[in-house]
This record gives structure tokens, sequence and C-alpha cells, in this order.
């Protein structure tokens, strides 16, 4: 029998457009579980390119890295400039 090649699964592979990050954190947000929206903005920001992000926010690469983890814990000034440098407004809805 053959063995089956795997590799593993990255969203930010398949975060191509601003739709997609927007849907993606749509998603993040509806869940509610902190860790979840910290990973999922995480996913974006390596999308876009971590470097990118840390530079425009003025954040260091390495700390960003792990604010936006699964295990991170985001100040919330932190989660607002990374939205900011995706392009993104965090605006409450009913």
């Amino acid at each position: 029998m053959a063995k089956t090649k795997t590799r593993p699964w990255d969203a930010a592979d398949h975060l191509k457009t601003k739709e997609d990050i927007v849907l993606y954190l749509e998603a993040a947000f509806e869940d509610g579980e902190p860790a979840l929206i910290a990973a999922a903005l995480g996913d974006a920001a390596r999308a876009k390119g971590m470097t990118k992000v840390a530079a425009e926010t003025g954040l260091g690469r390495e700390s960003l890295y792990k604010a936006l983890s699964p295990c991170g814990n985001p100040e919330f000034a932190t989660v607002l400039k990374v939205m900011r440098a995706l392009g993104l407004r965090l605006r409450p809805s009913a």
C-alpha cells in the first residue's frame, strides 16, 4: 500500500484577497472565542506579510507572532493596530 503524503494546512496560504480575510475574520468573530480571533488575526497578518504588518503597526515582528498565536493574549490596542494594517475597521453592528 502506498503511503499518503501530507503537509500541514495553513490558513494564511488561502487568504489571497481582502474579501477572503474579511470573511475569515467574520467567522472567527462570530465564534467569539478570543484565542480563535487572535489566531485568525495572526493568519491574516501572515497572509499579508508579518514583516510588513509589523512595520505598519510599529510593533515587533516576533511580538506580533507571539500575541497573535492561539496561545497569545494581545492587547486591544494591538488588535486595532493589526486590523488597521490589514485595511480593516472594527465596528459594532446589530
